[in-house]
């Protein structure tokens, strides 16, 4: 490539980058559309992205390539973070999409649930409950605060199969408490202030008194 055309693309990123706006910046503040799409300072979020990037660490550990298991686990993974990346965006002209989404990802994260306590019930390991000497330990990482893959690195990565599963398993579970109370949170956003179309019919009558 010459310099010439390698300083012609150097700028056309350059432009497109200038483009881009932040999705705090893309809505209208005077509009009846709200912020939406944060999804990433989501603590839901954050987690299914953990539990993601452990699920394909391990299922590349403990399965055959050709096992159909891991594009089960994989897929059901995937569906969990991306259904709250989803509701998230949507949420801008559809609570109702948002909710529904993010049901989707709660039961998408309890399927994969069950793969990880299958595997452990099918090799004769134990899934840890709050007897368990390790339980405290786990409960502590699990409540960790502006916790990373890092955090659970250690675990998740464990030789041995009992800790990485069990550490899978409480991940999910702690992810799908926090669903539950985002729904919760979601229906009674929904049930305050209504959908689109009574913020739309709002913005019309508000639009019509500024005329008079």
């Amino acid at each position: 490539m010459s310099p010439k055309s390698k300083l012609s693309n150097e700028s056309k990123t350059k432009q497109n980058r200038q483009k881009r706006k932040p999705i705090e910046k893309q809505y209208n503040p005077d509009g009846f559309i709200p912020k939406h799409g944060g999804y990433k300072s989501l603590l839901t979020y954050q987690k299914a992205e953990i539990i993601y990037d452990g699920t394909v660490y391990f299922c590349k550990k403990y399965f055959q390539p050709r096992d159909r298991t891991i594009d089960q686990m994989v897929q059901a993974a995937r569906s969990g973070k991306q259904n709250i990346v989803e509701g998230s965006m949507a949420s801008g002209t559809s609570k109702e999409m948002e909710i529904k989404l993010t049901n989707v990802a709660r039961a998408s994260l309890e399927e994969l649930l069950n793969d990880y306590k299958d595997f452990l019930r099918t090799r004769n390991l134990t899934i840890w409950d709050k007897k368990h000497p390790y339980y405290p330990r786990l409960t502590k990482l699990l409540t960790a605060k502006d916790a990373t893959y890092e955090t659970y690195r250690k675990g998740i990565e464990s030789p041995d199969p009992e800790v990485s599963a069990n550490m899978m398993v409480g991940l999910i579970n702690i992810t799908s408490y926090l669903l539950a109370q985002q729904l919760k949170k979601l229906e009674k956003e929904f049930l305050k202030e209504g959908g689109l179309r009574e913020r739309m019919s709002q913005a019309r009558i508000d639009v019509r008194r500024k005329q008079k």
